[in-house]
């Protein structure tokens, strides 16, 4: 079977139908696995008998398959009660398994920050809560900019995963094509295209951010 140009030109407002799915996914997405992740580092710092609960908590999400992840809460947890719809449940599966990965860039940049930072901040009467939000996270911010945009591009190409449970994205898109008219090729092409281009934008405006960041770090020093 050739390669029909003209056909994949015609199915890319298909394809572009899933767009908007798959960007709400990825920045929704991305907000929870950051939220997660944080959480995890703030319970993992809280008290030494949680530590290791928290360790094994992440080093298991770390551990298991994503799409493994997602089947669990999709096809699992109806036998328990427990039905979401397949939005949700692709966006708190990407989120869940993130936050693993996220919960560690937390650790790195907040062990970057000198320890005596938090300690002054205790000593002043400063709560726990007051010194990780006033204290810790400004200066933490500098230091995880980077490897947070490299997970949020990460996540928007795991988004595809979504397909294998009706969510509307561009890969179903490309899918639903696919098996109406019979050709893999060109909703394959178009639909990895596309992605390309997200992920590229996406790659710009992080490093749009960076700068900012690096700008203003400067003119506060």
């Amino acid at each position: 079977m050739d390669f029909d140009l003209a056909f994949a030109w015609e199915i890319v407002p298909r394809v572009l139908e899933g767009v908007g799915n798959t960007i709400m996914v990825a920045i929704l997405s991305f907000i929870g696995a950051t939220l997660l992740g944080f959480i995890w580092e703030m319970l993992r710092r809280s008290h030494p008998l949680v530590r290791p609960v928290i360790q094994f908590i992440v080093d298991a999400i770390r551990c298991t398959p994503s799409i493994a992840q997602i089947y669990f809460l999709f096809f699992v947890l109806p036998y328990y009660g427990i039905t979401l719809p397949a939005l949700c449940v692709g966006v708190f599966g990407i989120s869940f398994y993130y936050s693993g990965y996220i919960s560690e860039v937390f650790k790195a940049g907040i062990d970057a920050i000198p320890k005596g930072q938090s300690e002054a901040a205790l000593s002043l009467g400063l709560s726990w809560l007051d010194t990780v939000v006033f204290v810790v996270a400004p200066q933490m911010l500098r230091n995880i900019a980077a490897p947070l945009g490299s997970y949020s591009i990460s996540i928007l190409k795991t988004t595809p995963l979504l397909s294998v449970i009706a969510v509307p994205e561009m890969l179903g898109s490309a899918f639903d094509v696919a098996s109406e008219t019979y050709r893999y090729a060109e909703p394959m092409v178009v639909v990895g295209i596309l992605f390309a281009v997200l992920a590229l934008i996406a790659a710009f405006l992080v490093s749009a951010f960076e700068r900012r960041l690096g700008l203003f770090d400067t003119a506060v020093r």
